[in-house]
């Protein structure tokens, strides 16, 4: 309808534009929702005047707002959901903070668990691997 009413106005300052021309440019200038439209006008082997355009144009948005599918999506919370209790909430602080000290460099043992040292450094690791049999670090690579 737009373009209908540019070429008028086109007309009144007098340039002429073809009408197969607005056609074509009203065609090129539809959404890809009417991508099945613009084939099976391209197929046929008569042309539209724009009037006809225009009519055919309107029946096919009817025709896509009646196959459009309207949804809403649902979101929902548990009602069941329990709070955490106090020491659920103090594991949870203790381990954001080690993950804190192991963030900001500060070692600790994988196998006692203080700080200073490393597993393969530790006197305790050590004494468990002397008291299973197994053969010390230096022997083993």
């Amino acid at each position: 309808m737009e373009m209908s009413h540019l070429a008028s106005k086109l007309q009144a300052l007098g340039l002429r534009l073809p009408e197969d021309f607005i056609v074509h440019m009203v065609l090129l200038s539809l959404p890809p929702q009417f991508g099945q439209f613009k084939v099976s006008y391209n197929c046929q082997k008569e042309k539209w005047t724009l009037n006809e355009l225009i009519s055919h144009c309107v029946e096919e948005e009817e025709r896509l707002k009646h196959d459009r599918i309207e949804s809403a999506h649902l979101a929902t919370t548990p009602k069941s959901k329990k709070r955490k209790t106090a020491k659920e909430i103090a594991v949870d602080h203790a381990s954001i903070k080690k993950q804190k000290k192991h963030k900001e460099g500060k070692s600790s043992c994988f196998f006692c668990k203080d700080e200073g040292h490393m597993k393969k450094d530790c006197t305790k690791y050590h004494a468990w691997r002397e008291k299973k049999g197994l053969p010390k670090l230096s022997d083993a690579n």
